[in-house]
């Protein structure tokens, strides 16, 4: 259980590189369980979620080779089709594999998954997608069987615009019969991203990133090299980061096209954010005003940022609101907020805020990926040491935090062990 210890309260300066995303690679990484031929993925750095999935797919009988720039998966020959609990039990996107070993063997068998507790995150439009296309969906003991002698093309209208299933389903339906049209289909950056990955392996999908999406089915897919989206993400991380810190961090690699919402909320805080010389960087004059946010599917605020940004208003000149309407669990972060001296109540799924002028170092624990950000966030911003527990959650969607933290002159050190 190593924690990380931080000596806040200094400004930052520098620049930070932005990795692929976490969420665009590990859908990509299930997809090339689709084709017998290799499919590698540029740019993967070695989160450990994507180290899970890599266990996943090895299990399923893919070959999967990694190195520090690419990721290289080659299911030739896939001689099993269940993921069992004991893999996919630490990670919700485990279930992207039922679709693409189901269109592939005729059969698949995944346990449900696991993941951060921010929510329940049901599976239900997942199945509902994949019934729709012929499939035989039987839930028992833990686990979700899907069999099909073939899928067919369908018309899939989803009840909520879930991540999640548009991939699944959109997976799937690559090998179909015939013709898909998923309606109310969700249109996250990462959703495009996996659509661009299946058209370079000869899948047929329009309309990708819109809320329609059609797939013609092809009887076969091939491999392809595909260079995976930046983390918008990390990038909205390090871009608030930034204006907690003095505004003195260049964030380089993101796409600004992807944090406009981002943007609009800095901007009705006072804050500008530009693209310089390749990198995106905010600029500020003294504290920053007190701006309300709502977290929606994309391109709304992302639910991922508003953590991080809970913090940004925990410090504004004025009082705030942040209204959660994504996920019903994931305001845990606000009692370790409160202990380094924010001013939050919670009202249901409504937080309201009021700006202090000051954080101050105390011990917090991590309660999920992005809690762990906006804490090691808090603690880079307030004055003192604060030493952040439960770390290991970071390490899921993170990549190399400590060397790009201490680039820009963060005081921070990870410290095995229990606290003492």
């Amino acid at each position: 259980m190593d924690r990380f210890v931080i000596r806040g309260g200094r400004p930052l300066r520098g620049e930070v590189g932005i990795a692929a995303s976490k969420n665009a690679a590990l859908p990509a990484m299930a997809a090339a369980m689709l084709t017998a031929e290799a499919v590698r993925l540029d740019g993967v750095p070695g989160y450990k979620d994507v180290r899970t999935m890599a266990r996943i797919l090895r299990h399923l009988g893919a070959r999967v080779d990694e190195t520090e720039a690419s990721l290289e998966i080659h299911a030739a020959d896939p001689g099993n089709h269940e993921a069992p609990y004991d893999l996919v039990r630490t990670m919700r996107a485990s279930f992207f594999v039922l679709g693409p070993v189901l269109a592939r063997l005729g059969r698949a068998r995944v346990a449900f998954p696991g993941g951060c507790a921010i929510g329940v995150r049901p599976v239900d439009e997942h199945l509902k997608g994949l019934a729709a296309l012929g499939a035989t969906i039987v839930v028992s003991e833990g686990y979700v069987e899907a069999t099909a002698d073939r899928l067919r093309g369908a018309a899939i209208a989803f009840g909520t615009p879930s991540v999640g299933a548009t991939e699944n389903v959109m997976m799937a339906a690559c090998l179909a019969e015939g013709t898909t049209v998923m309606s109310n289909a969700a249109r996250e950056p990462e959703v495009v991203d996996l659509a661009e990955l299946l058209i370079r392996m000869g899948a047929r999908i329009t309309g990708a990133g819109t809320g329609t999406v059609t797939i013609e089915g092809v009887k076969a897919l091939g491999g392809a090299t595909h260079p995976t989206v930046p983390d918008r993400i990390e990038a909205g991380t390090f871009i608030v980061l930034s204006v907690l810190t003095g505004c003195g961090i260049a964030v380089r690699g993101a796409r600004r096209d992807h944090l406009q919402a981002l943007e609009s909320a800095l901007r009705q805080a006072g804050v500008a954010m530009d693209e310089r010389d390749g990198a995106l960087v905010v600029s500020c004059e003294g504290r920053w005003r007190a701006s309300d946010a709502v977290t929606q599917p994309y391109p709304g605020f992302a639910t991922d940022l508003q953590a991080q940004w809970m913090v940004l208003m925990a410090l504004a000149n004025g009082s705030s609101v942040v209204r959660e309407t994504v996920f019903e669990n994931r305001f845990q972060h606000v009692p370790e907020l409160v202990r380094l001296g924010a001013d939050i109540a919670i009202r249901g799924n409504t937080a309201v805020i009021r700006g202090v002028s000051r954080l101050s170092g105390a011990p917090v624990m991590v309660s999920d990926l992005r809690a762990g950000a906006a804490l090691v966030l808090a603690g880079l911003a307030a004055a003192g040491t604060t030493e952040v527990q439960r770390i290991y959650h970071l390490d899921r969607g993170y990549d190399r935090l400590i060397e790009k933290l201490r680039g820009v002159g963060a005081e921070i050190e990870r410290v095995p062990g229990p606290p003492v």
